[in-house]
């Protein structure tokens, strides 16, 4: 197979088990109408039939700084993945399509079986000598948490030119610190490609597992403010019950500070104190800093009768620790 023809049918393969079907023909034309991309890239620069080698390389690069702002958007993955493939770079257009996906996967879009059935299609291919196919298989390896062997094939394809900040340098990141090799240095070099990676939850995920202390617990809130029900939020919460010192079991009933911000300003703009049960489990932990956090501010909408009524009422009905604390919050 020739990838200067295929590398957007080998991508193709690879959405296609998570609903590519959506996938906009024209990833590169779909992303050029992104207004906030607009004022960085003119469009008509996507709208070559064949633009040069510099254009392609500029617009990569003006879409790497628009994601170092710390914004992302569905449909920006795809239009890299594009842009690389024009450029020749097709073992990059196909972890840019990946790279969508586990965006998509780690906000909890889609399954993790779907994801890695698209692998498995480009893998079908059988073109084990492209570099397409080879990334797949990387990819795929990366995907099942084989560090060493995804290191081996993802490391000779992007170790030379990609970013310092790129997609495959946090794989082979990820891959490193999962085996604990070079720990601080690779460490270092973790934390600080994070404002690239500021609304990924993946990246938040993977230092949550290896980081320990403060650290790894920042992590972990990050991780779980994203995606409180996506697919990392659960162990994640259990890292924040170990840090604190609570029993892991605990860990499904701790919310982190923006998630009971949400929480409390939800019930406040509905007028509806019964959101608010969303943190009764939350009340009834041993003391632990999101605990304390939520009885103070629970206990400032106390000075609202129906607010006061409601978590009296709850009082009454419970035992307790969680008794003890919803009566000093009904008292504001």
């Amino acid at each position: 197979m020739g990838w200067k023809n295929n590398a957007w049918f080998v991508c193709a393969a690879l959405l296609a088990a998570c609903g590519g079907e959506s996938v906009p023909s024209s990833q590169a034309e779909s992303f050029s109408q992104t207004a906030s991309f607009q004022a960085t890239v003119p469009a008509a620069d996507f709208a070559q039939a064949e633009p040069g080698l510099e254009v392609l390389n500029r617009s990569l690069e003006e879409l790497a700084e628009f994601e170092r702002s710390g914004v992302y958007m569905q449909g920006l993955a795809l239009a890299e993945s594009s842009l690389r493939e024009r450029a020749g770079d097709f073992a990059g257009a196909v972890a840019a399509a990946y790279k969508e996906l586990a965006w998509a996967y780690g906000q909890g879009s889609i399954q993790q079986e779907a994801l890695e059935q698209g692998l498995l299609n480009v893998l079908a291919l059988k073109d084990g000598g492209d570099p397409a196919v080879r990334a797949a298989e990387g990819i795929l390896a990366f995907e099942r948490g084989q560090w060493d062997k995804a290191e081996g094939i993802l490391g000779p394809l992007f170790n030379v030119d990609e970013e310092p900040d790129g997609f495959a340098r946090w794989m082979l990141l990820v891959c490193a610190l999962e085996q604990n090799r070079d720990q601080k240095q690779t460490a270092a070099a973790y934390r600080a490609i994070r404002a690239r990676y500021a609304q990924f939850p993946g990246y938040w995920y993977r230092g949550a597992r290896v980081f320990s202390g403060a650290i790894g617990a920042e992590y972990a809130e990050r991780c779980i403010s994203l995606a409180p029900a996506g697919p990392f939020a659960g162990e994640c919460r259990n890292i924040l019950a170990a840090f604190t010192g609570l029993k892991g079991e605990d860990g499904s009933s701790l919310r982190t500070k923006i998630e009971i911000e949400n929480i409390i300003s939800r019930s406040v703009s509905e007028g509806n104190p019964e959101i608010l049960d969303a943190l009764i489990p939350l009340i009834s932990l041993p003391d632990n800093p999101y605990t304390v956090y939520a009885v103070g501010a629970l206990r400032a909408l106390a000075s609202v009768p129906k607010y006061r009524d409601f978590f009296s009422g709850q009082a009454a009905v419970s035992k307790g620790r969680l008794a003890e604390r919803l009566a000093y919050i009904s008292r504001g």
